[in-house]
This record gives structure tokens, C-alpha cells and sequence, in this order.
């Protein structure tokens, strides 16, 4: 799996950095990509997060999310491709610096 980052070069919506990508380069899902994941600097400036890919929809006038990519049994599973994606974003903002 390779994560493609996405600049959001546009500053909009206020606090976006980037979109990630997944593209699966081996197995079953050879050649498709997932993508929806947003890397947003944290309100107050205390770091970063990752958004996963959901679908929002309304019940009784109430706007929720359906979380599209969701664990089996290991919520931690999120965690880890949270951090996967935190460190290629990462690494594309040092690629960038040294590009400058």
C-alpha cells in the first residue's frame, strides 16, 4: 500500500492540510485506491489528525456520519493507519522543504 498525499494549496476549508490516498499495489485490491481521509491541523495548534473516509446523512432534521472504513474487532487498527498516514504526510512536507 502507498499513501499519496494531496496538498490543500487552497487553504479551504480553514485548518485542511491535505488529503491522503491509499493505493494498493499487491493482493486482491491491486490497482484500486481508497480515498476520503483528510490530515487537518488540530484546533489550538496542539498537533494533527486524520478524518476517515464516511458518508454523511440526516435522520429527524440530525446531520450524522457512517464511517465507510470501520474495525472488525481492533479499534487500534485506526490508530495505526492514522499514524501511517501522519507519517507520510510527514515526509512529503520534508521532501517539499528540501525542494524549496
Amino acid at each position: 500500500m502507498i499513501v499519496k498525499i494531496i496538498p490543500n494549496d487552497h487553504g479551504n476549508p480553514p485548518g485542511k492540510l491535505a488529503e491522503a490516498e491509499l493505493h494498493f499495489v499487491d493482493g486482491p485490491l491491486d490497482g484500486l485506491k481508497l480515498v476520503g481521509f483528510g490530515i487537518w491541523e488540530r484546533r489550538g495548534g496542539g498537533g494533527r489528525n486524520v478524518t476517515f473516509p464516511a458518508r454523511s446523512y440526516t435522520i429527524n432534521g440530525e446531520r450524522r456520519s457512517f464511517a465507510l472504513l470501520r474495525p472488525i474487532v481492533d479499534s487500534g487498527v485506526q490508530d495505526r493507519l492514522r499514524d501511517v498516514i501522519l507519517d507520510a504526510y510527514a515526509e512529503h512536507e520534508q521532501r517539499a522543504a528540501v525542494a524549496v
